[in-house]
């Protein structure tokens, strides 16, 4: 049988070339100075604006886009086509494709003040492109924080013990961030102990697992609430992840993230980021060398090998329980964190640009970090090669628990007792989707306060009639986007949910390669286009194809025209899927016709003057 450490193996190798070669070349082309100033230090507010030490930034950076899809798609897309086609896209798509995109998204954000993506492709194409993208990402946000909020609280609900350990380390990283910031406590030392003090939760977490409604957990576990929670709204449709106990925890999650949203980074998500990002280097890291370890040594409770459940290659059409599921374009939609994320482009534009203390600090944050999620990817397809298919129709409430289960496996050739391994890794996942969640907000907030114009370096409270103000506002702009993400989740529409975020997120990423490009073409004649463009244009025929699937065949044919859709609510729902895939494929090829004329105009152009990389 197949030994897990081969799928390691592939990615380290691949990704190290990428590193040592490619992030050098391009941090040469994309001419990173050390000496440059950065927006932060140029517009340091205290409040967005916050020059940061490069391993701090590392952590909220990776902390903020490594959530649940880079678990969630690996696992699904493996069970469904096989082991070795999703290994060769993460492999092969992260260095060349994924990293490259958030990169340049930095690289161009930093020459840029700091700006988004839409800002960005705003000064080459027009008002029109830029408040396309900004809304296109303004939408994709709240479908990023509707599915990180459900899935938190699915993890929540089959792991009570996070709840407590996650509470612990978030009140720990509000203390860390008052002893760094207020009263300028040693930096290694307030580490060390901080540290200590987050790893202590997860016992604590395995003592006292916290509940919201009576259910089958572990002994010991205190329930807060009476009742089953079938009173909360959405429990009847999220029955099959949890029911009342899981609906109970989505406003919860939301509350927190609108809070830790509106707060100065200092306050809330730096420390904590780079709190949370020891327990993720540990977890990724972990397991990594758990695998060595367990491989070489035989001290895993199992043979860490590919389960006879899991097949290398299951065919183009993937197994019989996926229903029509074509390997191109479905693959390369399925897993996108991991390879290759739209979200990504905006936190590296919108919170990572704004603390970046160095330019060249870029590399490894921007084109590294990408590879550190890379690496949990294939970790999360170690797990289920481990631990087994999960059920394929079941989505994510399916692969979540895969991803614990098969963790502690992996982790037992420490000598970890395998349910400990579980709970641990389970936090590990809570950290990553915590931190996703609440800068998804913030990132938000960002994008409204670029469409209705807000000075750089300027934030409004929004406590006031202006309804622009009501719109951008600190405190006001995460009710604006956590409400609605409420009503999607709760809706009984969840799994379609999942779908359309996977599919606004890709398109995501075929728009940020596009803004990069024309930033490019503008710049300098001379400047190659095939890093950035070539990857744009395989993400757009990707995209494009796999909601094109979504809206006229699973939605319009198999729902509609066949009957699938049994109630009216589930004929409405094929219908707004319908519409709203539609409009997602009309605005990105709007932009992409948009971005195309730029460039044709400016290279057709030969005594066009030369734009600074920084000329607004």
């Amino acid at each position: 049988m197949t030994q897990v450490i081969w799928i390691i193996a592939a990615v380290l190798v691949t990704f190290t070339a990428g590193y040592v070669g490619y992030s050098r070349y391009l941090t040469r082309f994309v001419e990173l100075d050390e000496e440059a100033e950065t927006p932060a230090h140029k517009y340091e507010d205290g409040q967005e604006y916050v020059p940061s030490k490069k391993p701090v930034l590392l952590g909220h950076h990776y902390s903020s886009i490594a959530g649940g899809a880079p678990i969630v798609g690996p696992i699904t897309a493996g069970a469904i086509w096989g082991w070795v086609p999703a290994l060769l896209w993460i492999a092969l798509g992260n260095p060349l494709m994924g990293a490259v995109h958030d990169f340049v998204s930095l690289s161009g954000s930093l020459r840029h003040e700091g700006k988004s993506i839409g800002y960005m492709i705003g000064e080459y194409v027009g008002e029109s492109g830029k408040n396309m993208l900004l809304w296109f990402a303004f939408l994709t946000i709240m479908l990023v924080v509707a599915v990180f909020a459900l899935v938190v609280a699915i993890v929540f609900n089959a792991y009570p013990q996070v709840v407590t350990a996650s509470t612990i380390y978030i009140l720990l990283a509000l203390v860390f961030g008052v002893y760094l910031y207020q009263f300028n406590g040693p930096f290694i030392p307030g580490t060390i102990v901080f540290v200590v003090g987050v790893f202590a939760a997860v016992w604590v977490g395995l003592q006292y697992p916290v509940a919201l409604f009576a259910g089958d957990y572990p002994a010991g576990t205190i329930v807060l609430l009476s009742g089953d929670g079938s009173v909360m709204p959405g429990a009847a449709a999220l029955e099959a992840v949890g029911g009342g106990n899981t609906a109970g925890w989505i406003p919860f999650v939301l509350v927190y993230a609108a809070i830790a949203s509106a707060l100065p980074v200092w306050v809330l998500l730096q420390p904590r980021d780079y709190l949370s990002s020891f327990l993720l280097y540990t977890g990724v890291g972990g397991a990594t060398v758990a695998i060595v370890v367990g491989t070489f040594l035989g001290t895993s409770s199992e043979p860490l090998v590919v389960d006879s459940t899991i097949g290398a290659f299951e065919g183009f059409w993937g197994v019989e329980a996926a229903g029509y599921a074509p390997l191109f374009p479905l693959l390369f939609i399925t897993i996108a964190c991991g390879t290759i994320s739209g979200f990504h482009s905006l936190v590296s534009s919108g919170t990572t640009a704004k603390q970046l203390d160095n330019e060249t600090d870029a590399r490894l944050i921007g084109y590294g970090g990408m590879l550190g999620e890379g690496l949990l990817a294939a970790v999360a397809l170690s797990t289920l090669a481990v631990w087994g298919a999960p059920d394929v129709a079941g989505g994510i409430g399916a692969a979540l628990p895969n991803f614990a289960s098969g963790g502690g496996v992996i982790l037992t050739s420490f000598g970890i007792p395998q349910t400990v391994g579980a709970v641990f890794m389970a936090l590990v996942l809570c950290s990553f989707l915590l931190t996703s969640t609440d800068t998804a907000v913030r990132l938000g907030r960002y994008m409204m306060e670029e469409i209705v114009g807000t000075p750089a370096g300027r934030t409004d409270t929004g406590l006031n009639l202006d309804p622009r103000s009501i719109a951008r506002g600190r405190y006001t702009n995460p009710i604006v986007q956590i409400v609605p993400a409420y009503l999607l989740v709760v809706s009984g529409q969840w799994v379609v949910l999942w779908q359309l975020f996977g599919g606004a997120n890709q398109l995501l990423a075929a728009l940020a390669l596009l803004t990069a490009t024309v930033w490019l073409a503008n710049w300098d004649d001379n400047k190659q286009l095939v890093s950035t463009g070539v990857p744009m244009a395989i993400m757009v025929t990707i995209t494009v194809l796999g909601l094109l699937i979504l809206v006229f065949y699973e939605n319009l044919y198999l729902n509609l025209l066949q009957g699938g859709a049994e109630s009216l609510e589930a004929m409405i729902s094929s219908g707004v899927q319908m519409v709203l895939g539609l409009v997602l494929v009309g605005l990105a090829l709007a932009l992409v016709r948009l971005g195309y004329s730029n460039i044709q105009t400016v290279r057709r152009s030969p005594d066009r003057p030369a734009a600074e990389p920084g000329d607004d």
